[in-house]
């Protein structure tokens, strides 16, 4: 098992606090004007999204276009319990948040084991287009019920977790993190990136295959579920069209332009990729063009680099060879 210094770890509580400390300053101080201050929100929902879909589709190896569906699944449970328990005074705003939170990722969990238990027997385009056909089944099927209000969708949804209550996004953001990062450096973790580079070795080394690839499923669906509770109470209004296919393929451009197994990526990409379009905001019909270029030219950067490495890689090896 991978150990972890102390060096990293405090390497990774200073830059946890440093970051707090500079959006908390950028805040109080008033230095981010009404546009940019309604983006921290969503950065950290991005953030939980790609971290936890990076956790199947960079370490474990398998494509999923369904993460939307999950985030769906929690946003509906974690509003629909805010309005009936926190809305109506039943409970504290605080302790139906946390009751929001709790049964929104749950319910995401559980649809995640319900879901990953017969699909991930599928492997390559065939997963991803089953899981991209569960997100639709997901949108449909809230399309058409009553509690959710159908095509309307909810609205008055309590704002817990808007910008004036950012400490607990950031806690939940920063917790999401810690999550995956652990679970990777652990045990269960190197048995999931053995399972990507080769399963058929894995399983013959006695790594329980099925059992790791739903964990992994079932973890990402939760906090998926989690970033879906916070998205519902930061913009207080929720449709079934806000989670379709393009939300998918929106969460997996991140985790492509920020690296396949990469943690550190997935939550700088995320934050370029939530920030770029307000940025490029004012050149009008030229927006999207340039957002496009933005994106391919980031990704032949990202390219590049891994090709770099690995030459690096295969040169050190060389080189080690000849001295021995």
């Amino acid at each position: 098992m991978k150990k972890i210094s102390n060096g990293q770890n405090w390497f990774r509580a200073a830059v946890i606090l440093l970051s707090y400390a500079v959006v908390t300053l950028l805040l109080k101080g008033g230095l981010l004007n009404r546009q940019y201050t309604s983006l921290l929100v969503p950065i950290a929902v991005n953030i939980m999204l790609a971290v936890s879909l990076n956790l199947v589709t960079g370490f474990l190896g398998e494509l999923t276009l369904g993460h939307a569906g999950f985030m769906s699944i929690g946003a509906y449970t974690g509003a629909l319990i805010s309005l009936n328990f926190g809305d109506t005074g039943v409970l504290p705003a605080p302790l139906a948040f946390a009751l929001a939170l709790i049964c929104g990722g749950l319910m995401a969990g559980i649809f995640g084991f319900i879901i990953g238990v017969p699909v991930l027997r599928l492997r390559g385009d065939y997963l991803a287009i089953v899981t991209l056909a569960f997100g639709e089944i997901i949108k449909s099927v809230i399309n058409s019920l009553e509690i959710t209000n159908g095509a309307r969708g909810l609205s008055k949804i309590p704002l817990y977790s808007n910008y004036t209550n950012y400490a607990v996004v950031f806690i939940l953001m920063v917790l999401t993190v810690l999550a995956v990062t652990n679970l990777m450096d652990s045990r269960d973790g190197r048995a999931i990136t053995a399972i990507r580079d080769n399963d058929i070795a894995a399983e013959s080394i006695g790594i329980p295959i099925s059992y790791f690839k739903v964990k992994a499923f079932v973890i990402s669906a939760f906090f998926a579920g989690v970033a879906g509770v916070i998205y519902a109470h930061n913009v207080g209004l929720l449709k079934p069209g806000t989670f379709d296919y393009n939300k998918s393929i929106e969460i997996l451009v991140i985790v492509v332009l920020g690296g396949m197994g990469s943690i550190r990526g997935s939550i700088i990409a995320a934050v370029i990729l939530t920030v770029l379009p307000e940025l490029l905001r004012g050149t009008d019909n030229l927006r999207m063009l340039l957002y496009a270029i933005v994106l391919i030219a980031m990704m032949i950067f990202n390219n590049s680099k891994i090709k770099d490495g690995l030459m690096m890689n295969r040169t050190f090896r060389k080189l080690g060879r000849k001295e021995a």
